[in-house]
């Protein structure tokens, strides 16, 4: 855990027991790699706690949810979202600091809503009156998500950086990635050049994640574009469960396009200077050179 926040309760314990499980493992050869691997899958998992159980609740509801229910399927998973942030709060699986960047992200991520579906880049169905011009207040919960995953991994693993881009800089640059997203539908699309930019801005940063025994470094550019391909799964898992349809998916589902994996990369860079907000960019103990490796720690 970082020094910047206590560590919560269920964390705290779940991560004694199973250090106390591991102890007794190898520290070397393949079995250490196995455990490595196991753990950053359970952390991983744990990080994801907000978002999974949203995106179940979704698939659920559009396999069992009655077409004839009383309380319209939107405003159900509207409910769902709600108690399932009540929940996160109430088991200090979130803490009060960091609720402030959820929200946040259901903010942004709102006004992205309602002016894209204003504009026609993606629908929702119709049913539900909680709502606002058409757009499902569940929509701020999936960008929450988002949020959610981020400020716990960030605790989670740890993380470090080295050779972090200045915080003014990367809040300019989203800034400019954020309004791209309403603009190039009137002027031209930056979004390339935008891209570019980002690899030249994070193009030395290097992040730094602790897993069991050992720290590992990734260059920020590459976990950038793994957590986006991630989103951009669950994205297909919640568009075949028709939380939304884009224009293609009208006459019936199909995968989303692989070009919105460049628009979920960009929105990683606003997400990450959200995330700044609450825990700023710390440097490791001891720098390493840059570069995908580990070292014990």
């Amino acid at each position: 855990m970082t020094d910047a926040e206590p560590s919560l309760p269920w964390e705290k314990g779940l991560e004694g027991r199973w250090r106390r499980i591991l102890s007794s493992a190898p520290t070397r050869g393949p079995v250490s790699w196995l455990v490595e691997f196991l753990v950053f899958g359970l952390k991983q998992a744990w990080a994801c706690v907000f978002g999974g159980a949203l995106l179940a609740v979704i698939f659920a509801a559009r396999l069992w949810y009655p077409s004839d229910a009383l309380l319209a399927r939107n405003d159900f998973l509207t409910l769902a979202a709600i108690a399932i942030q009540i929940v996160m709060i109430a088991t200090r699986l979130e803490t009060w600091r960091e609720l402030r960047v959820v929200i946040l992200f259901h903010v942004v991520g709102t006004v992205m809503e309602l002016f894209k579906t204003d504009v026609g880049s993606w629908t929702y169905g119709g049913d539900g009156i909680l709502r606002v011009a058409g757009v499902p207040l569940f929509s701020g919960f999936m960008y929450a998500a988002v949020g959610s995953y981020l400020v716990r991994v960030y605790r989670l693993f740890d993380l470090r950086f080295t050779r972090y881009p200045r915080i003014w800089l990367t809040a300019v640059l989203a800034g400019a990635i954020y309004l791209n997203f309403f603009t190039h539908h009137y002027i031209w699309d930056l979004r390339w050049v935008l891209l570019g930019l980002v690899v030249v801005v994070f193009a030395r940063s290097v992040m730094h994640f602790r897993v069991f025994r050992r720290t590992y470094r990734m260059p920020v550019l590459v976990a950038f574009a793994l957590v986006a391909l991630f989103i951009w799964f669950a994205e297909n898992i919640a568009t075949f469960s028709q939380a939304w349809s884009y224009p293609d998916q009208e006459g019936g589902w199909q995968l989303v396009s692989v070009a919105k994996l460049g628009s979920w990369f960009l929105l990683m860079i606003i997400s990450v200077v959200l995330v700044t907000w609450v825990y700023p960019p710390r440097a490791p103990d001891a720098a390493a050179p840059g570069g995908l490796s580990s070292q014990s720690r």
